[in-house]
C-alpha cells in the first residue's frame, strides 16, 4: 500500500512504558486529502507476551458429492449445480470470516452460507454472510488504486471456533449459474488479545512502545493523555475546548454536545504494525453517514474489542485498506469505540461510503439491522457522538448539506447531492445498510443531537 508522508516535527522521548511527547504538531489539517506521518523517533516494536491475531486463507473451490470421510450430516445431499465452497474441515482457532476476490469492481452475485463449530463444542446452524460489503475506499483515492483492494462480502463474527463449511450458491441466469468473481477465498479471522499492558492497570508488567501506537495515541493530544485506553466524557461547557483539537479556532457560543467517552484503538487493542503509518485528512466534517457492520448480532459487550479487532485485520490484511473503514464504531451496550487512526476530533477520511468518504466521518453500530431492532443504548450513543463530532465543525444535525459525489452506484462522479447532515448509508449508495430498523430512527436522531448541541 502506498504511504502519502509530510513531514512535521515530532519528538518522543520512552523510558520503559513511559513515554512523553513534545508536540510541534499543527492541529490544523490542510486544505483538500492530505496526510500527516507517524513519529519517527520511537523505539522499535516488541511483541513479547502478545497474541497480535492472524488469519487464514483458504481458496473456494466447486463443491462435488460428498468424500468418504466427511463427518457432516448436511452434505449426504449433492450440491447444485454450480455450487461453489468448502467441505467441513477443522482449522486453527478463528472468530470472524468472510469472502475475498480479486477485482473490488466485480459483485458476488449468490447466497453465501456458513457453518462453524465452536472450539470444544457443537456445529452451528447454517448462518447466512451478507453478499455486498458496500463500505470502500472512493474510486479516485490512492487507498484504492494503490494498495490492490479487494472485493469483499461483509464479515460474519462467530465467536471461537475450530471448524468450517461453506456453500455459495451463485443466482441462476436462463437456467445457468452466474459467473463469480475470480479468486475468491475464505478468510478465517483470529483477532488475539489485547496487548498485556491494556489488558489491566496491574495486569502485567508494561512493555515498550512502538511507533505507530504513540502515534495513533498523539492524535488524540487535547483530549486524552498520551497512552490513554479511554477519552473520557466531558459536561457540556468543558466540551468546547475540543474545538481546538479538531483544528478550528475557539469561538463565543459554539454547539458543541457534551462529549461521550471513547474507546481509543489502544482501549481494544489494535495492533498497530497493520495499518499505513500515515493518517489521511480530508478537509472538514460536514455529514455523518451512519452504518451497521453487517457482522451480526451474535456477540456480548465484552466481546466487542476483539471483534472490532478482527473487523481492522479483515480490513486491512484481507480487503487491502489502509486500516479499519469506519471513524467510530458502537457496541449494543452504547460504547463509543475510536476507529480509523487519525485523531477522533479530526476530520480523517474513511472507507465508509463509497464516494462520500471527503468531509464525513463514518459511525458504525456493530450487528445487523435489516430484521432486528438496534437497542437503545447504540441508538442514544449515536446522538452523543454526532452532536460533539459535527458540533466541532459548526454542523447543525437538523440540516442538509451538500457533498460532492466522487462515484457510486447512485449518484456519478461530480454530482452535487444533498443529503442529511446524519444520513444512513443507503442515502449516499444503494444498499441495505445501516438495516431498516437502524434507518428508520435516524430522524429522531438528528433531532436528539441537535437537543444535546442546544439547538
Amino acid at each position: 500500500m502506498s504511504r502519502i508522508l509530510s513531514m512535521r516535527p515530532f519528538l518522543v522521548t520512552c523510558l520503559g512504558a513511559v513515554c512523553t511527547a513534545a508536540l510541534a504538531l499543527s492541529l490544523a489539517p490542510t486544505a483538500g486529502a492530505s496526510a500527516a506521518p507517524a513519529p519517527v523517533a520511537a523505539p522499535a516494536a516488541t511483541r513479547t507476551g502478545d497474541l497480535p491475531g492472524s488469519t487464514q486463507s483458504l481458496p473456494v473451490a466447486t463443491l462435488g458429492a460428498p468424500g468418504p470421510h466427511t463427518t457432516d450430516r448436511d452434505t449426504t445431499t449433492v450440491p447444485a449445480p454450480g455450487t461453489l465452497g468448502l467441505p467441513a474441515r477443522t482449522v486453527r482457532p478463528f472468530s470472524l470470516l468472510g469472502i475475498v476476490w480479486d477485482d473490488a469492481a466485480t459483485e458476488l452475485r449468490g447466497r453465501v452460507q456458513v457453518r462453524t463449530r465452536a472450539t470444544g463444542g457443537h456445529w452451528s446452524d447454517w448462518q447466512d454472510v451478507q453478499v455486498h460489503n458496500d463500505d470502500a475506499p472512493d474510486l479516485g483515492s490512492a487507498e484504492r488504486h494503490d494498495s490492490g483492494v479487494r472485493g469483499s462480502t461483509a464479515p460474519l463474527w462467530v465467536g471461537d471456533s475450530d471448524a468450517v463449511q461453506l456453500r455459495i450458491t451463485p443466482e441462476t441466469h436462463d437456467r445457468a449459474p452466474a459467473a463469480v468473481p475470480a479468486g475468491l477465498r475464505l478468510e478465517l479471522v483470529d483477532p488475539g488479545r489485547k496487548p498485556r499492558s491494556v489488558r489491566g492497570a496491574h495486569a502485567d508488567p508494561p512493555t515498550p512502545v512502538a511507533a505507530e501506537a504513540v502515534a495513533a495515541s498523539a492524535a488524540n493530544a487535547g483530549l486524552a493523555p498520551l497512552g490513554a485506553t479511554e477519552i473520557p466524557a466531558l459536561d457540556q461547557a468543558a466540551s468546547q475546548a475540543d474545538i481546538v483539537a479538531a483544528g478550528g479556532a475557539p469561538t463565543a457560543h459554539p454547539a458543541i454536545g457534551p462529549r461521550p467517552r471513547i474507546v481509543t484503538r489502544a482501549g481494544w487493542g489494535a495492533d498497530e504494525h497493520l495499518r499505513e503509518k500515515a493518517f489521511t485528512y480530508t478537509r472538514t466534517v460536514r455529514a455523518a453517514f451512519v452504518h451497521h457492520s453487517g457482522s451480526g448480532n451474535n456477540y456480548t459487550c465484552d466481546e466487542a474489542p476483539a471483534l472490532i479487532r478482527a473487523m481492522y485485520r479483515f480490513h486491512v490484511m484481507s480487503n487491502h485498506w489502509r486500516d479499519i473503514g469506519y471513524n467510530f464504531l458502537i457496541d449494543k451496550c452504547g460504547t463509543v469505540y475510536e476507529g480509523r487512526a487519525g485523531g477522533v476530533a479530526k476530520p480523517v477520511m474513511g472507507a465508509h461510503t463509497l464516494g462520500f468518504n471527503a468531509d464525513s466521518t463514518g459511525v458504525a453500530v456493530l450487528g445487523a439491522f435489516t430484521e432486528t431492532e438496534p437497542p437503545r443504548p447504540a441508538i442514544d450513543a449515536i446522538a452523543r457522538l454526532t452532536a460533539w463530532k459535527l458540533g466541532l465543525y459548526g454542523v447543525d444535525p437538523r440540516t442538509m448539506t451538500k457533498l460532492l459525489s466522487a462515484g457510486g452506484n447512485r449518484f456519478p462522479k461530480g454530482a452535487k447531492v444533498p443529503l442529511h447532515v446524519i444520513s444512513g448509508h443507503r442515502d449516499g449508495f444503494t444498499t441495505d445498510c445501516p438495516g431498516v430498523h437502524l434507518y428508520n430512527k435516524l430522524a429522531a436522531t438528528r433531532l436528539a443531537a441537535a437537543g444535546l448541541q442546544g439547538r
